[in-house]
């Protein structure tokens, strides 16, 4: 039997041909975003599916032109653009073209940041990160940290060191509870199911008209939980829920869980971009009390899918998630480890996109961005308060705004249904692409804006478009019930 080529692997040998496939992929990359002039084309799940259950992996096809050409067919021509004005849906940003760069190096190269023996700098770039975030937050020179794959993985880490310390204090795992706003993400609900607590563990807190969690209640909730024989062992602070992008009174809560002893853990992966803002870093005003803080630095610091990372106030605390195994970094081993601090195991550099960004660009350039949203949306609230045929749910705090398509005369169940229909329309539209939600249990719509280079009167389009469809799919409405109410006369 012949050997099987070698020609495909990255290897000095193949400089040539990789830096020829490199070239080939990065020719179609750009002629299909050239060619791109809308967020999507608005295919459907069916649509998606079929081509890609009809090929056959076991059948090469041999040449990388080929290959490109059927995932553009498969994928490309019909995935989202983030970087389109008109996507207003999700917390998905425009990434900078520095971190593209890095992506280049760190996937050829394939560094992993468990351990020091296989990535060597890598490591220390990433620990020098970790440190270069922690002072931004207001950490001291004991602070520590870790990349992840995303906030809900960071989000899960820290309540696992928090629930591991209510163990060391003896206090049972059926007795803790985890108090967190009724806006905080729902990764916090998810992580106490994966630890053992189960989401009946988290205590929702309610918030108050800013859609923030209410001090108030919070000391309220802590205290019925010990009345209640149960021991609070973490607080769970939002800055930048999903929806509203507000930011949870973070001094005022710190001073509330140090009465019960509670682990503090602020959810900044929205938010902490913030932390490099030009003029609105103040927003979050008492992160440093934290005993761990989220940033997704793909998300405000516009950077590509996955790069997380979990901030410590004290590095001592993230030995619960340190296992020694003699094959990969014994106890007596001098080398520095990362597999000790981290839930994962290999890892990608996902640090270097952040690095290059920072080399490139700095702080300032991405903190400019930042406010450039807020800025935003700040207009286009501005410039909708007074339209008739919409009702806005809440001033905005970051990117985000909430609304709805609300006619004089329907119900409201209709029009909920009239603002998820109007979403629906809109995504096979392929025009504009918006989020959906439900406040206080009424449908709403949400425009997530990310996009520094969006103008007001671009995203006003969106929202043209939104009223639009609304008045198109209302007047439907009316005429099924002028031909129900003939129906039932006769």
């Amino acid at each position: 039997m012949s050997e099987p080529p070698l020609q495909h692997l990255f290897h000095p040998a193949n400089a040539d041909a990789y830096a020829a496939a490199i070239r080939t992929g990065l020719d179609r990359l750009t002629a299909e975003l050239r060619a791109a002039r809308r967020p999507a084309t608005g295919a459907s799940p069916t649509a998606a599916a079929a081509p890609v259950a009809a090929i056959d992996l076991d059948r090469p096809l041999g040449d990388t032109g080929e290959a490109l050409e059927e995932i553009s067919r498969l994928w490309l021509r019909d995935a989202v653009w983030f970087h389109e004005p008109a996507y207003a849906a999700h917390l998905n940003c425009p990434v900078v073209i520095p971190a593209l760069v890095a992506e280049l190096f760190l996937t050829a190269v394939n560094s992993s940041l468990d351990t020091f023996d296989q990535s060597v700098g890598a490591t220390f770039m990433e620990r020098r990160l970790i440190d270069w975030t922690a002072g931004r937050i207001g950490f001291g020179p004991d602070a520590d940290g870790v990349f992840t794959s995303g906030g809900s993985q960071s989000n899960l880490q820290a309540l696992f060191l928090a629930r591991s310390r209510g163990q060391e204090h003896g206090i049972e795992v059926g007795a803790m509870r985890i108090l967190a706003s009724r806006d905080a993400h729902f990764s916090v609900q998810k992580s106490a199911r994966i630890l053992g607590l189960g989401e009946e563990s988290v205590v929702s807190v309610p918030v108050d008209r800013r859609r923030r969690m209410d001090p108030v209640a919070l000391e309220r909730a802590l205290a019925a939980c010990l009345a209640r024989g149960e021991r609070p062992v973490a607080v769970v602070a939002t800055a930048g829920t999903t929806d509203f992008g507000a930011i949870d009174p973070l001094r005022e809560i710190a001073a509330h869980r140090r009465t019960y002893d509670a682990w503090l853990h602020v959810d900044a992966a929205y938010g902490g971009g913030l932390l490099v803002s030009p003029t609105r870093a103040h927003l979050l005003a008492g992160i440093d009390a934290a005993d761990s803080v989220t940033v997704d630095y793909h998300k405000t610091f516009f950077q590509p899918v996955s790069s997380s990372a979990l901030i410590v106030r004290d590095g001592a605390t993230l030995a619960p998630a340190t296992w020694h195994a003699d094959y990969l970094n014994p106890a007596d081993s001098r080398n520095p480890d990362q597999v000790g601090k981290s839930l994962q195991t290999t890892r990608r550099f996902d640090a270097l996109k952040l690095w290059l960004t920072l080399r490139v660009m700095g702080p300032d350039v991405v903190g400019a961005y930042v406010d450039d949203v807020i800025e935003l949306t700040e207009a286009v609230h501005d410039a909708l308060l007074e339209a008739d045929e919409l009702a806005i749910a809440a001033p905005p705090q970051l990117s985000t705004l909430v609304l709805r398509y609300a006619p004089a005369g329907l119900s409201e169940a209709e029009t909920g249904a009239l603002n998820v229909a109007i979403r629906d329309a809109l995504y096979a539209s392929g025009e504009a692409m918006v989020a959906a939600t439900r406040v206080d249990g009424r449908q709403y719509l949400k425009l997530t804006l990310l996009n520094p280079m969006a103008s007001r009167e671009e995203v006003l389009g969106v929202v043209e478009r939104i009223v639009a469809t609304g008045r198109e799919l209302a007047g439907g409405l009316a005429g099924d019930r002028a031909l129900t109410a003939v129906g039932g006369a006769r």
